[in-house]
This record gives C-alpha cells, structure tokens and sequence, in this order.
C-alpha cells in the first residue's frame, strides 16, 4: 500500500511536469518541438514507478495537455503523441523492470530499444489517423518527423534521463537493484 501510495505521488508529480515542461520551450514550436519536453517525465515516470504507472501517465498526458492548453492539437498531433508515449513507457519500463542488471548501461539500452518502437508506433498512428482525413503520411514525413527534428531531443533523452536515475541511484532515492559490483581486480582485466 505504501508503495503504491509512493508511485501514485510520483506519477502525479511527473504528470504535472509534463504539462508544464512545454510551457518553457513552447514560446518557439521549433525548440519544443525538437526538445521533446513531454517525453522526459514519461520515460521517468516507466523507469522509475515501471510501466503500469507510466503508461495511463503517458497516453492522457499530450490528450489532457491538448485540451487544457490547446496545445499539441488533438488531431493528429496529441493523438498520435499519446500512443507513442504510451509505446515508450510500456517498452521502456517493462525492459527496465525485466533486466537482469539495473544500472545506466540497461537504462540506454531500454532507452533506444523504446525510442524505435515509440517512433514506429507513432508513424503507424499518423497514418492510420490523416488516412482518416484522406492526407498522405509519407516516409519522408516520418523520417522528418521521428529522427531528423526529434535528434536535439533524443540526446537530450540519453543524456538527461541517466543522469537523473544515477543520482537518485547514489541518493539511494531509487537504488539500481543488481548493480555490477566492480572490484579493483575485475578492473584491471
């Protein structure tokens, strides 16, 4: 009970972040939408509290986002995004949870692993949603949209991310759980 109440505070603390994070990079769509400011409480959120506090977090946060700020649209923007971060928290915090090391080295690679089907889920979504409307989504819009204006943004991610779950890691806030002992000796080699 007091775990849940603890991961309950946490997901509602990283929520409010996510509504406010776009406000500081938002005055020029161009930066917010290369800093990706929404996805950096969703990834923490997964890692963090795991992916069935992140998910319901990630899918109503560009959905409740769009209709308190009108901000992303809701169609296709907010929709596409809600399925996509949703696609990162469940990837990201399932991987996490399921490692056999918990450390920054599994964190990167369940940051990529999720950041490729979050963006592959987000292609999907926008063309199953301007189909709908009769807009074509082309590859190069995907190529454009997922990697080459997303690049500021997924490094800040890997940069970012690892940072805060190592210092929360040596504030023993959120310890990495089998953590790779390294021994003077096994150094050497």
């Amino acid at each position: 009970m007091k775990n849940n109440l603890k991961n309950l505070t946490i997901t509602a603390m990283l929520f409010a972040l996510g509504m406010v994070l776009p406000f500081f990079t938002g005055q020029i769509p161009q930066i917010g939408g290369m800093l990706l400011p929404m996805h950096l409480p969703v990834f923490l959120c997964a890692l963090i509290c795991g992916w069935q506090y992140g998910l319901p977090m990630a899918f109503l946060l560009p959905l409740l986002r769009s209709m308190f700020f009108g901000m992303p649209p809701i169609y296709p923007t907010a929709l596409a995004m809600a399925f996509e971060l949703a696609a990162y928290a469940f990837v990201s915090g399932y991987l996490y949870e399921n490692s056999k090391w918990q450390c920054v080295k599994a964190l990167y690679k369940c940051l990529c692993v999720s950041m490729i089907i979050g963006r592959i889920v987000w292609g999907i979504a926008q063309i199953l949603l301007l189909s709908i409307s009769g807009t074509a989504f082309t590859f190069q819009a995907f190529i454009t949209g997922a990697l080459l204006n997303a690049v500021p943004g997924i490094a800040l991610q890997l940069m970012l991310i690892p940072a805060v779950m190592a210092a929360l890691n040596r504030a023993k806030v959120v310890p990495f759980k089998h953590e790779i002992k390294q021994t003077a000796g096994s150094m050497a080699n």
